[in-house]
């Protein structure tokens, strides 16, 4: 399995860090169309100290986040100021887990776009430990300027109203 975006390639893309950074590598990008990405989980997650004593699952919310991060990925890698833009979720629906994930496992995260606009991407996603599907949804997020977000004081659902206009 190649990697053509490593964990260093990837935090100079997205703005995450741990303990929230959700996708070790990128293994395929098609711009626009398709990307892969993979995320190793540990036992070391700090989410499994609460989801579940003595019985860790991986919740199912932040399988779809590393669903969006690799998303992001692909949202970012081509923008020339991409350090002045943040990547927000507008809409996850058609979610549905198939099987927990727990430590051990490894996420194959692959998205195929259904919708793409300058600021705004619709995407399928599917989850696959060692080739069962273990978790699929829609994602969808807008690009924000990240100065609106600075300036929290101004923070308003204004930031996302290109979304709906789309």
């Amino acid at each position: 399995m190649e990697t053509l975006l490593d964990i260093t390639q990837i935090q100079a893309i997205l703005p995450h860090r741990y303990p929230f950074l959700l996708v070790d590598r990128i293994i395929s990008y098609d711009p626009g169309k398709r990307v892969v990405g993979i995320k190793n989980v540990t036992l070391d997650e700090p989410f499994f100290v609460g989801h579940f004593p003595g019985a860790p699952v991986m919740p199912g919310v932040l399988i779809v986040e590393a669903m969006a991060q690799t998303a992001g990925v692909m949202m970012l890698a081509s923008l020339p100021d991409r350090e002045t833009k943040l990547v927000f979720f507008t809409g996850i629906e058609r979610a549905k887990f198939r099987r927990p994930v727990v430590p051990g496992d490894q996420l194959r995260l692959e998205l195929t776009v259904l919708k793409l606009r300058p600021r705004y991407i619709k995407l399928r996603g599917e989850a696959y430990v060692d080739g069962q599907l273990v978790a699929e949804a829609e994602i969808s997020s807008a690009l924000v300027d990240r100065s609106i977000i600075e300036r929290s004081d101004q923070v308003s659902s204004a930031a996302f109203t290109p979304v709906e206009q789309v």
